[in-house]
This record gives structure tokens, sequence and C-alpha cells, in this order.
């Protein structure tokens, strides 16, 4: 049994490489100018930043409905009442019948932020009925209320109480058990007493569809929460700049976050091609890739300093090389897996993840490629930048140690 585990810890699909990484580091420079000039050409002239509801503030009502939405015909209703700029969308199973409303900010007033949602609700109610509620997108209180104003029950004592509870029991078995959306009001005779049911259809109808949830952002909010994540970028970047530059050496600081920000321009760049909305789900994916990319970057940069030590006559050139194919079975298992994860994520977590899953996807990906492509050739590119000025080579210092035991770990290029 130890030896199955030696071997399982002991996996690896890259043994003994010798790939040449940087004489391939033109077509890797192509490669990622393509893409980043395709992500900051949509940024300036296409599609720009496609910001989401979070950052530009607005209104999302989620609506699941008692049968397969169309999202064209929800617009055109939704249009019909006066709201122009409405963005529908099927979201999560098929089968769930569920749709997302989304509404900008342009379209309410910072003091009535929920004249959108009310707006919406009366927009797709097609069958109401004049003077009557609709139970799907009652409250409790609402539905309270009504109850304690008729006392279906003649209840002398405790009725607030009563009622309460059979407003609960009715709202809980309209969302827990039917997904948020009656078919009728006498489904309901099997979970409250049948005289407040029948109490309820006097005043109430059903529609074909619930209002699940709503979110509402304020153009302040949205404006600060656009500074915040800025904020939040340029401080992981600065962060892993100085941990970088005090671990190995500045030069080292300075690859790992160039490194980081091609990888989240290309990220921002294919959101914006796809013209996909960028919320803070998207912002804490990307803020997990820095740590993520930067994580390969380390793992890199220590197997380099290692070898700086061992392989003192060697070219700095030469040294990069042998390290990236030493480290690569390492960082093919661990994005690999990682990437199985995530990939998962995005064509199973349905339309609410999307974007999140999305981010991690395409990050990943970039985040393995640019560790192996782009960190290590700025290294490289920057000690022949100084060869040809004349200048000696930077090397990672030892941290302890006397000066003379320093420049014994020099590189020569």
């Amino acid at each position: 049994m130890a030896s199955r585990l030696n071997l399982g810890l002991n996996l690896e699909f890259f043994r003994n490489t010798n790939i040449d990484f940087l004489g391939k580091k033109w077509y890797f420079l192509a490669f990622s100018l393509v893409f980043s000039v395709a992500g900051l050409l949509s940024m300036a002239f296409w599609h720009g930043i496609p910001l989401g509801v979070d950052f530009r503030g607005g209104t999302l009502v989620y609506v699941k409905y008692s049968h397969r939405p169309d999202p064209a015909a929800i617009h055109a209703d939704i249009e019909r009442l006066g709201l122009k700029n409405a963005r529908v969308q099927s979201y999560g199973l098929p089968a769930s019948n569920e749709v997302l409303i989304q509404l900008d900010i342009q379209e309410t007033s910072e003091q009535a932020l929920d004249k959108g949602k009310t707006q919406i609700i009366q927009s797709l109610e097609k069958n109401a009925v004049a003077g009557k509620l609709d139970l799907n997108n009652s409250s409790s209180l609402t539905i309270t209320n009504y109850l304690l104003e008729k006392d279906p029950l003649h209840l002398s004592t405790d009725a607030n109480q009563r009622y309460t509870a059979i407003a609960q029991a009715i709202v809980g078995y309209r969302d827990k058990q039917k997904g948020g959306v009656l078919g009728s009001i006498d489904e309901l005779k099997s979970v409250a007493d049948p005289a407040a049911v029948i109490s309820l259809q006097d005043n109430f109808f059903v529609s074909d569809f619930g209002v699940r949830n709503v979110e509402i952002v304020g153009p302040q909010v949205g404006q600060q929460l656009r500074k915040q994540a800025v904020l939040a970028t340029l401080y992981s970047l600065a962060g892993m700049l100085v941990y970088l530059g005090f671990r190995f050496e500045w030069i080292y600081g300075v690859a790992a976050v160039l490194t980081v920000f091609h990888d989240t321009l290309i990220t921002v760049g294919a959101f914006s091609l796809l013209n996909w909305e960028i919320s803070l789900t998207v912002i804490a994916a990307i803020l997990t890739l820095v740590g993520y990319s930067n994580n390969d970057t380390i793992v890199v940069f220590d197997r380099i300093r290692e070898n700086i030590k061992l392989l003192r006559r060697d070219k700095l050139a030469d040294i990069v090389n042998k390290s990236i194919n030493q480290t690569l079975s390492r960082t093919i298992l661990t994005a690999g897996l990682t990437f199985l994860t995530v990939l998962a994520l995005f064509l199973f977590g349905g339309e609410v993840l999307k974007g999140f899953s999305f981010a991690l996807v395409i990050g990943i990906l970039i985040g393995t490629y640019s560790s192996i492509a782009i960190a290590a050739p700025i290294l490289v590119a920057y000690q022949d930048w100084r060869s040809a000025r004349g200048k000696r080579p930077v090397a990672m210092p030892v941290r302890s140690g006397s000066g003379q035991e320093r420049s014994k770990e020099k590189v020569k290029v």
C-alpha cells in the first residue's frame, strides 16, 4: 500500500523534458499581443467595459414562471410600459422557467429605487384582475393584514397570531413547495383553513409568475463599488510587487506584476469582446486569479533561485529554461485539476455563476500560460538589456552571509 501511495504522490506527466521555452518567446509575444490588442480595441471602440448593475446602478428582478417564458415577449411588454432600456435573459436550467430582468438606474430615481420593480411587475401582469391582489407576489404581511381585516375564522382572541401563522404557511408553501408560483388558490386548502382560503379568493388572484428576488443598487453605491474594485486590484498588485521585491529581487516583483496585469487585461478583454457584464463576482474571480497566477509564478521563480546557486557558470537563459522544465509537471497537474473544476462550474453552474466561472476559466488558462511564457522571459530580457548597456547583471541575493558570498551568486550572462 505504501508503494501505491508513493506512486500517487510522485505522479508526473512530464519528466526530464527539455523544451526551449525562451526560444519560442516571439510566438508567445505574438499570441499575447493579439488577444491584448483585441481586448483593448473592444474596450475602446466596440463594447467598452460592460459593467453590471453592481457598478452602474439599477434594478435586478428575478422572475419564475409557471410555463416556459418568452424573453422577447416579456421585453415587449416592459417596453410598452415605457421602460426602454430593460434587459431580459433566461437563467438557470430551461426547466426552471426563470428569467432575469435588468433595469438601468436612468429609468428610476434615487429617491424611489423600487419604482422599477413595481413597474416591471405591472407590465408582466397580463391576467390581472381589477381590484384584486396577486397572491403569487404578495408578502405574508399583506396576507396577514387582509385576514385580520376580514376575520374569516371569527377569532375573538389571538387573531393576530393565528392569521400570521396562516399567512406564513401559505407563503412557505408557495415559495418552498411550488417554487414561488401557485397554480390556483385552491391548492392552499391542504395548507390553511378552508375558510381562510375561501376568503382569499374574494380579494386575490393568481398570476402565472412570481418574483423570486429583487436587487436594487443606487448610483452612488455603484460609483463607490467601481472605485473599491479598482483600488482592490491596484492594492493587490502593489502588495505583490513589495512581497516579491523583498523575497527575491525587485525585477522579479516587476515581472510578476506585469504578468498579472497581462492576465487581467486579457480576462477583462474577453468579457468586452463577448459583451458579458462584469459584476462583483467577476471582480472576486479576477482577484482570485491574481493570487493564483502569482503563486504559479513564485514556484518558477523559486526554482530559478535554487538553480542559480547550483549552476553558477550557466547563462541565465539556460537556467530559466531548465527551471521551467523542472516545474512543468507540477504546473500542468495543479492547473489541470483546477481548470477541470472551474470548467464544470461554467458548464453546469447556471446563468447566475456564468460570469464568475468564465473569468476563472479564462484566468486559469492565461495565468498558467503567462507564468511560463511571460514572467520568466521578462527576467531574461531585462538581464540582456543590462548586459548590452555594460551593467552588472542582477541576480537573487542571498539574504544571509557576507558580501563576498553574495558576489559569488551573480549569474554570468
